[in-house]
């Protein structure tokens, strides 16, 4: 099968095909921004319901006023570390390390426990 441009002189084809990759470009930059300004903040982000089956088990464990969630991704460097996504909910055991250092919490994560910047939780 042919080509549409392939009776084309090679350095014309390339510039068709650069054209067309630079408009990609442009439309998926544009979609990027769109999406980004219609995505709903953490605070309302809709659960799964295996997240939310998570948060009730977490609620009657602690209660509603020991939830938060996660606003930015965390990756966990040190022990005891938790590696979490933004978005998810998280139950507060303790506000502070084993150290009593208050930026590093404990929180339950509906299974694991373990550390997480307090910096990056906020009230759910």
């Amino acid at each position: 099968p042919q080509l549409p441009h392939g009776h084309m002189a090679l350095p014309s084809f390339w510039k068709v095909v650069e054209d067309s990759l630079q408009q990609s470009g442009a439309q998926l930059r544009a979609f990027c921004q769109a999406f980004e300004t219609i995505t709903p903040s953490p605070g309302t982000q809709p659960l799964t319901p295996a997240e939310e089956r998570k948060v009730l088990s977490l609620v009657s464990k602690h209660g509603p006023d020991k939830l938060y969630q996660v606003t930015s991704n965390i990756s966990g460097s040190r022990d005891l570390d938790l590696t979490l996504l933004r978005g998810q909910i998280v139950a507060l055991l303790q506000s502070a390390d084993t150290k009593g250092n208050t930026s590093r919490w404990l929180v339950d994560a509906g299974g694991p426990r373990g550390f997480v910047p307090a910096a990056k939780l906020q009230p759910y």
